[in-house]
């Protein structure tokens, strides 16, 4: 017979795998409508491209110490705070789209909706995590993939209301909607009285708290994110530069890495965790064979191809080493634990199109894709010793089968 907590916790489970989709969607969302509404922030601002440029660092200024600092707010306090930062992100994008009129208030307000989506990217991930150990089957791929589809519509949404002049305010005001909403249906998902689960004997976090297994893991998601986030940021540029694409085709590049990105996380989402090292090594052997390709393409179909399975191998690395950790550690450390993946990933989503800007200026832009394609070479060859390292492959074996054990 089922104890009242235990019952509880699976009565909420349904509704906390629900919430956690809403409340990546909601992020998606958000970025979707600022990745597309840049332009617009720019002219509002009065900026130049250099000025442009400096503003866009105090984003990262912002996320890292809140990345660092939300992981011991969670343990503490649980979702209640994953609930508040999710729905505050919305409304610190709609104060931005309102009050950037130059470039200190442009910083400011990056500087806050920095601090504002890498908590929430923290909590949404801890969220996540605690679905998929309560559920028992997969949910954080899957909630990647949420985040994915909507940075897709949020970005097309954005492209309509421009065309048909509405503020810029208006894309910001509907996330702002839309993150509340999450917000409050995360806060209802566990009331007050609803137990964690017990912790494991098994679990990294039993004994003296060591952050260095999750660093490790991080390392390789700062890999994962910067093989990402340089196709994101110059699969445009090499479209147009190398293959002279005409007639704005260049813009198809990000949208088929997008779109691709997010069916392959709903189509990866169903595997289990025994499969975790497998889908780790497969992906990356596509992120560099992808990389490869794009640098000896041709033509622009064929880009798109090497394009494609790029995204399709960087699309399962972050979510399956979220979910490694997820697994290995028990509820009194999942915040902290979280919030060192995801901020040690985050310096490799910053530094990656920096690292292709470099290699572009020193061997060209083709040369570049050759160095990004060596960022999935190196994961392949770094993912089973650190994962080994880090200790979590040996705690919960069954997680991770053979490609990755010893």
């Amino acid at each position: 017979m089922l104890s009242l907590a235990r019952l509880c916790i699976v009565t909420h489970m349904p509704r906390l795998t629900t919430s956690a989709f809403v409340a990546f969607a909601a992020f998606g969302a958000f970025w979707g409508v600022w990745g597309a509404s840049v332009p617009r922030v720019q002219q509002q601002a009065g900026l130049s491209d250099g000025e442009l440029g400096l503003a866009l660092l105090f984003v990262g200024a912002g996320a890292l110490p809140a990345m660092l600092l939300v992981g011991r707010a969670l343990d503490r306090w649980g979702l209640p705070v994953a609930a508040a930062l999710i729905a505050s992100l919305g409304v610190a994008a709609a104060g931005l789209a309102l009050t950037a009129v130059d470039l200190v208030s442009l910083c400011a307000g990056l500087a806050l909706v920095g601090a504002t989506s890498g908590a929430a990217d923290v909590a949404m991930n801890a969220v996540a995590g605690r679905a998929e150990t309560l559920a028992g089957r997969p949910v954080i791929t899957r909630a990647h993939g949420v985040f994915s589809s909507l940075v897709v519509l949020g970005s097309l949404g954005t492209g309509l209301a421009s065309a048909a002049s509405l503020p810029l305010a208006v894309p910001f005001v509907v996330v702002a909607v839309l993150s509340v909403a999450a917000g409050v249906a995360l806060r209802r998902t566990l009331p007050v009285g609803v137990a964690s689960p017990e912790p494991r004997r098994d679990a990294v976090a039993t004994g003296r708290w060591r952050i260095g297994p999750f660093v490790l893991v991080g390392i390789l998601g700062a890999l994962a994110f910067a093989s990402e986030n340089a196709h994101q940021s110059w699969s445009a540029v090499f479209a147009d530069d190398e293959l002279h694409a005409t007639g704005g085709l260049s813009a198809v590049a990000p949208a088929v890495f997008a779109a691709t990105v997010a069916l392959t996380r709903f189509a990866a989402g169903g595997l289990g965790a025994d499969r975790a090292g497998t889908v780790l090594l497969a992906g990356a052997v596509g992120a560099a064979a992808g990389a490869g390709l794009i640098a000896v393409a041709p033509t622009l179909v064929v880009a798109a191809l090497g394009l494609a399975l790029a995204a399709a191998g960087t699309a399962v690395l972050f979510p399956t080493l979220v979910g490694i950790v997820s697994r290995a550690v028990d509820e009194t450390h999942r915040g902290r634990a979280t919030s060192i993946v995801t901020t040690v990933s985050y310096l490799g989503f910053l530094g990656g199109p920096v690292y292709v800007g470099l290699w572009s200026d020193a061997v060209g832009l083709r040369g570049a894709m050759v160095a990004v394609a060596a960022l999935g070479v190196g994961l392949l060859v770094l993912a089973p010793p650190l994962l080994r390292l880090s200790g979590l492959s040996r705690l919960r074996p069954e997680q991770l089968d053979a490609a990755v054990g010893a």
